[in-house]
């Protein structure tokens, strides 16, 4: 009898339901993975905490390498509303550098995309379970038992964690190399003729302590995004309030981006703790993915073409019939090196001295913004060894 089976024997046994992968998290990561490996044939449970449609703290910008992964799952972005990005402009208490991006990239809001994809799941014949938490996950001999907040404990022959920036009890992160800081996500609808100088564009601002991403988002909104070091909000700001006056004030740019815009978010989303640099390493049995995996810092905007990766690689080398461990080990050679980069930059653009060398650089040499880019992004050896 193989595991598989004696997993189900052992599930039948205990009234609980039986599968070959149960997948905890909804978001770009889990979905994609689901819908992998239902449409390989294998049987598939994913939970989602959510019950509906809902915003996430993001930035909302998809790479090359993001809208490459779901053209490739059947998913073309535009058909769901992308607005195509061709431009990155870098502004502090200056007048603002632009240069061209390295590639086209878009901009879709998590509510669309999320939704769509665990549409797609589901057609390819995963099980969703919505706004349903799962509160335990053990492992057995022959593979998992999960216990969700309602209903019966379901064993899988395999379980992926992927919800994202949270942790769930008894599986949390380390830290990460670059942790102090705080996120912030609001929706304005801009001024029409601020709205029609962003068009294009994804902007990153510098003030006191963080940086910010503003760039539009389909219905007309413009989706602002930022981090704050702790300390800094702490000692000087304490509210959001503060942290926006701060932005608007100290980087004229955003100031001029903001005026009588409209602030389409009832109160900002928030999140603490990002771990920032974090790496998962093989723990030999539990499968991490997107954000659980890695997590890469905002302003390279290349966290939800790393979460697709993660579950592209993960899919491939589980119906492969190898392990979690050569997984993670796959993942740490893929995507090392990027993190590494993106999170010493992240560490100048929250430093008063950082932030000047990355003006001066970029007033100097504009080209430097799209290097910068380029270089923050899945590196094209790590993308053939996921397509081989």
């Amino acid at each position: 009898m193989d595991a598989v089976q004696a997993l189900r024997d052992a599930g039948q046994g205990r009234g609980g339901m039986n599968y070959d992968a149960a997948v905890i998290g909804g978001g770009p990561a889990g979905a994609a993975l689901a819908t992998h490996l239902a449409r390989a044939g294998r049987s598939v449970v994913v939970f989602e905490k959510e019950a509906v449609a809902h915003d996430k703290v993001c930035g909302e910008f998809l790479s090359h390498e993001g809208v490459g992964y779901l053209e490739s799952l059947g998913l073309p972005v535009d058909e769901l509303g992308a607005l195509t990005l061709s431009h990155v402009r870098l502004a502090g208490t200056g007048e603002p550098v632009t240069a061209r991006l390295p590639f086209e990239a878009r901009s879709l809001s998590r509510r669309v995309l999320d939704e769509a994809l665990l549409r797609l799941a589901s057609s390819a014949g995963a099980e969703i379970r919505r706004g349903v938490r799962v509160k335990s996950v053990t492992g057995t001999m022959n593979g998992f038992a999960l216990l969700p907040e309602r209903g019966s404990e379901v064993f899988a022959n395999a379980a992926f964690l992927a919800s994202g920036k949270h942790d769930i009890k008894d599986f949390k992160r380390e830290r990460g190399a670059h942790p102090e800081c705080l996120a912030f996500k609001t929706y304005w609808r801009l001024q029409p003729e601020e709205a029609v100088a962003l068009s294009g564009h994804i902007e990153l601002i510098l003030f006191r302590g963080g940086y910010a991403g503003l760039q539009p988002v389909e219905g007309g909104r413009a989706n602002l995004c930022l981090i704050v070091r702790k300390d800094v909000y702490a000692d000087r700001y304490g509210s959001w309030e503060a942290v926006l006056d701060a932005l608007r004030h100290e980087a004229p740019h955003a100031g001029r981006r903001l005026s009588g815009a409209e602030c389409l978010t009832e109160r900002p989303l928030a999140i603490a703790g990002l771990p920032y640099g974090f790496l998962a390493r093989s723990n030999g049995w539990l499968w991490r993915i997107g954000d659980q995996a890695a997590v890469i810092p905002s302003f390279s905007g290349d966290g939800m073409s790393i979460a697709l990766h993660t579950a592209h690689r993960a899919a491939g080398i589980y119906l492969s019939g190898e392990g979690a461990d050569v997984f993670q080990a796959a993942l740490a050679r893929d995507l090392s090196a990027q993190l590494r980069r993106a999170t010493a930059l992240s560490r100048l653009l929250v430093s008063p001295m950082g932030q000047k060398l990355a003006m001066n650089a970029a007033y100097m040499l504009p080209r430097m913004l799209s290097f910068g880019a380029d270089w923050t992004r899945i590196p094209p050896r790590a993308l053939d060894r996921a397509a081989s």
